[in-house]
């Protein structure tokens, strides 16, 4: 029972936090920049945690491919946004995703590895696309980079062991799932 509640907590405080809100980050060279943009908006952390759940549902291959395919992703989308190219409605979609991948965890289908790693790619795109385009001035592209892949790969990890703990007990992740799904819609429609 302690960890429902412990795990519930997590997910209301990162409702709670403002959706979006990337100002704060420090204007350095690079890597602690780029290591806290995926910290700096709650829906940036309820995706990738998301995607973590997600891969631990399916397990197997998934739990490589699935996260995998977001970060590798997010790298293309984060190129687009430091090259200056222009995606329309992205701050929209990412909050989208959210709701998405609340709704994909909260359902507890059974996806094709491949399938459940594009949709997760997909996702990231938009959310790499944001990293990108919010590059502080004068920092170096490449540990930028490197920061936001490293904490997009922590807090998918962080899915991946609250989802294994979560099935090893003989439960299911799909409230967590609603719990996204749920926050989501808060990010939406405050």
């Amino acid at each position: 029972m302690k960890i429902k509640h412990t795990i519930l907590a997590a997910a209301m405080s990162l409702a709670a936090t403002p959706a979006l809100a990337h100002n704060w980050m420090p204007s350095d060279s690079g890597f602690s920049a780029g290591f806290l943009h995926p910290f700096g908006g709650s829906d940036h952390m309820l995706t990738m945690v998301g995607v973590g759940l997600f891969a631990a549902s399916l397990r197997g291959r998934a739990l490589i491919a699935v996260p995998a395919s977001f970060v590798l992703m997010m790298l293309v989308g984060g190129a687009f946004g430091i090259a200056g190219f222009h995606i329309p409605a992205v701050e929209a979609v990412i909050v989208a995703s959210v709701i998405a991948m609340g709704i994909v965890v909260a359902l507890g289908w059974s996806w094709p590895v491949g399938a459940a790693a594009m949709l997760a790619g997909l996702m990231a795109l938009f959310h790499g696309y944001a990293h990108g385009a919010e590059i502080p001035a004068g920092a170096t592209v490449l540990p930028y980079c490197a920061g936001f892949m490293l904490a997009s790969t922590a807090l998918q990890s962080l899915g991946i062991l609250m989802g294994h703990i979560i099935l090893r007990q003989g439960k299911t992740t799909r409230p967590l799932g609603a719990i996204i799904m749920f926050a989501g819609l808060v990010l939406t429609f405050g």
